[in-house]
């Protein structure tokens, strides 16, 4: 029997994201924190309730997260969806929208792979010269094909930067008129990071705005953690495609527990921006790299010779993230504690003088 004939083509012809898992000394390739949000002493106390209740279902409306989460920032609870990661939210919102499906590129690919999972059509629009939205390809992409959704990554990933806030509110403006009508995602994963502006303020303007945020960057990778801040009948019609119970007890658990004590959490990002400046101050310094402004927690950076320099780092213990099947000669690198950032760039120098 093949199996690839029972398979809908939209799949047979997708390529699975790959997240290989590889040994090395420094793991600085998946723009994870390099600090933990939580404390060993504070979890062994204050998940003790949970973990004798595993017996049990998870809150289904992960009500104290969202009420948490709504404080922080100002909205209600009834603006907040709650999801594993972004990727499962960005699968909910294009399920329940459907395509086309508008992006620039490059840009965080799962807004591609879950479109074609989903059959749904997807437009990739290729990022100008300084890895900002080219208006004028992004506008008449917007006119030709009509799209119900629109994805922006700002800040980017995996160039680092955050797009221009006129362009960004541009789209979302011809986006809500009669004309186009498409909703607009501003997926704000590494704003926490970032002193550009941030675009939750323009929710009460805009009804065809949505905003998405993670846990993922700021010291949570593990929980898979994510959620959706938009009007609440976007949140309820998205809400229709959530699975039930979708996100764990612990998670739930561990969110909220961060989210009552921020302050590591703050002083974790005020570390990595430091480290930041500092990493890409020194990648500046060294002769045949040319390091790129970054809003996030990572730095790209143009090495000639990318994929030769990314397997003699790995040789030396080092995982970065090759870029430069995207990027031409791109490799980019995860912000990471002093002491890996100093290991990184010395293999680094080390290759590159031989």
């Amino acid at each position: 029997m093949d199996i690839r004939k029972f398979v809908r083509p939209n799949i047979r012809s997708l390529k699975a994201y790959h997240a290989e898992e590889i040994p090395c000394k420094v793991k600085v390739d998946a723009n994870e924190s390099p600090y933990s949000a939580i404390s060993n002493q504070q979890s062994a106390i204050s998940l003790e309730k949970t973990l004798q209740a595993l017996n049990r279902y998870p809150d289904p409306e992960a009500k104290v997260f969202r009420r948490l989460i709504a404080k922080d920032l100002h909205v209600k609870p009834e603006n907040i969806l709650h999801g594993n990661g972004s990727d499962e939210l960005i699968y909910y919102v294009i399920t329940t929208f459907g395509g086309p499906v508008l992006y620039p590129v490059p840009a965080f690919s799962m807004y591609g792979i879950i479109s074609q999972a989903l059959n749904e059509k997807k437009i990739g629009i290729p990022l100008d010269d300084n890895f900002d939205l080219d208006m004028g390809k992004m506008l008449g992409a917007m006119k030709q094909h009509r799209p119900k959704l629109i994805f922006l990554s700002s800040p980017n990933n995996p160039t680092g930067n955050c797009f221009s806030t006129g362009k960004i509110l541009e789209i979302i403006k011809r986006a809500s008129s009669v004309r186009h009508q498409s909703l607009v995602v501003v997926d704000e994963a590494y704003q926490p990071f970032s002193g550009k502006n941030e675009f939750l303020p323009m929710m009460d303007k805009f009804n065809n705005l949505v905003v998405m945020r993670t846990l993922s960057k700021i010291g949570l990778a593990g929980l898979r953690l994510g959620f959706l801040i938009a009007g609440e009948e976007i949140i309820n019609e998205v809400n229709k495609v959530r699975l039930p119970f979708n996100v764990n007890a612990l998670s739930q658990a561990v969110a909220i527990m961060a989210l009552k004590n921020k302050n590591p959490v703050r002083a974790n990002i005020a570390s990595v921006i430091s480290q930041r400046e500092a990493l890409r101050t020194a990648l500046d310094n060294i002769d045949g790299i040319t390091p790129y402004p970054s809003d996030a927690n990572f730095i790209l950076f143009s090495v000639a010779g990318a994929d030769r320099i990314y397997g003699r780092l790995l040789r030396k213990g080092v995982l970065v993230r090759n870029m430069s099947g995207v990027i031409r000669d791109c490799l980019r690198v995860t912000v990471g504690t002093p002491e890996e950032n100093k290991i990184f760039l010395k293999a680094l120098k080390d290759i590159l003088r031989h």
